[in-house]
């Protein structure tokens, strides 16, 4: 599926909202409420997400760079 890249390069912060979002609605139901426990996991769930995928960006774009690098080295 392809995505607009604003769209894309903001998924990473999109999931962390998300998951702030999820903890504070927990949070606000208190913890007697039935499903704090799903609102506070689906909320660190969807905080890991968003750290996974910054990381796997990063990672690329340095991958890319170097690759970049060592192109232009070869061409030289």
């Amino acid at each position: 599926m392809w995505l607009p890249t604003p769209v894309y390069e903001r998924l990473p912060q999109f999931w962390l909202l998300i998951g702030i979002l999820f903890i504070a609605g927990g949070t606000y139901l208190g913890f007697d409420y039935k499903f704090s426990s799903w609102y506070f996991g689906i909320g660190v769930l969807s905080i890991i997400w968003g750290i996974v995928l910054f990381a796997i960006r990063a990672r690329s774009k340095g991958d890319a760079a170097q690759s970049e690098s060592a192109d232009e080295e070869q061409a030289e």
